[in-house]
């Protein structure tokens, strides 16, 4: 009689190749997971992910849990000078924090970092910087920032905000100054009447781009937009063209082109009529005709994937 095949039998338990397979299955396991929304349940959501991704220059005042008068003022910022995570200094007599979004860690540990800064600066010392490695503590970004406010954004056309007014920019990074000021493109924060979602508009150069950042789940989104599209509503009005999306911390922005000899304000009876016609498609349940279908497989055909 022969030998008894082993295949199938799997790896034994404690061996290499079975941590090996389970390893694996893991990574598959997480591939085929939803990309995480490191913002989700914050009312601000949209701003948090603009901010992280793609605007060059914008701050914003934090609505902390903690008491005012128990703490520094923090504001979140698109990025600091040499990519620091987090630092304090005097404004007017007054200790002000400032913590960046567009820094390194994995999307995972977005949130973590992200909320051990901003309870470091509400009690740093001025002209401290942030160090990650000495925190002594780790709260979560929901325990440290109020959930439901909405963030007041002041979009900077430079980097002058990295220096208290009136004061002279530090020899030693004027040349890095200097860049970081070329880098920035003419942006804007757009506003619909329903005022969902983040509309961003951003000049550059040859055209000008709206990205706008949606919170749905991707897969209604994706619907109502192949809706748009085979009604041929998928616009913002003359002048503008539907470039795209691309996905970015488990949200999906739609992407247009746009004419850029017009204003950016120029575009808001645009953008309510397409918000509205979106509003009125993520609406309808009802399954995609063919050609529903057939606009939605083109849409998806021009998507990337950002961090």
């Amino acid at each position: 009689m022969g030998k008894k095949s082993k295949r199938g039998s799997g790896p034994r338990p404690g061996s290499n190749r079975a941590e090996r397979v389970a390893a694996r299955k893991a990574r598959q396991a997480a591939a085929l997971a939803p990309p995480p929304r490191p913002f989700a349940g914050f009312a601000s959501e949209c701003d948090f992910v603009a901010l992280r991704t793609f605007v060059a220059s914008a701050t914003a005042r934090l609505e902390l849990t903690e008491p005012a008068g128990e703490r520094n003022d923090v504001s979140i910022v698109t990025i600091l000078p040499g990519a620091v995570p987090a630092l304090a200094r005097e404004v007017d007599g007054a200790t002000e924090g400032f913590v960046g979004l567009q820094t390194d860690p994995d999307r995972t540990a977005l949130t973590v970092e992200l909320a051990a800064a901003i309870a470091w600066a509400a009690h740093a010392d001025a002209g401290s910087e942030f160090d990650l490695e000495a925190a002594d503590e780790a709260p979560t970004l929901d325990e440290v920032v109020k959930t439901d406010a909405v963030l007041d954004i002041t979009v900077h056309q430079d980097f002058g905000w990295w220096f208290v007014e009136g004061t002279d920019v530090p020899a030693e990074i004027t040349a890095m100054f200097e860049r970081a000021n070329d880098s920035v493109l003419p942006t804007a924060r757009l506003v619909v009447d329903s005022g969902a979602s983040a509309p961003w508009w951003v000049d550059a150069g040859e055209r000008a781009h709206l990205r706008w950042i949606r919170p749905e789940p991707e897969d209604d989104l994706m619907s109502a937009m192949a809706r748009l599209h085979a009604a041929g509503r998928l616009t913002i009005g003359e002048g503008s063209r539907f470039a795209g999306s691309f996905r970015t911390h488990g949200l999906l922005v739609p992407v247009f082109d746009l004419d850029n000899e017009m204003h950016h304000e120029e575009w808001y009876a645009g953008l309510n009529q397409f918000d509205q016609w979106l509003g009125e498609a993520l609406a309808d349940t009802s399954p995609l005709t063919i050609e529903q279908r057939s606009s939605r497989d083109g849409i998806r055909g021009r998507q990337v994937t950002l961090r």
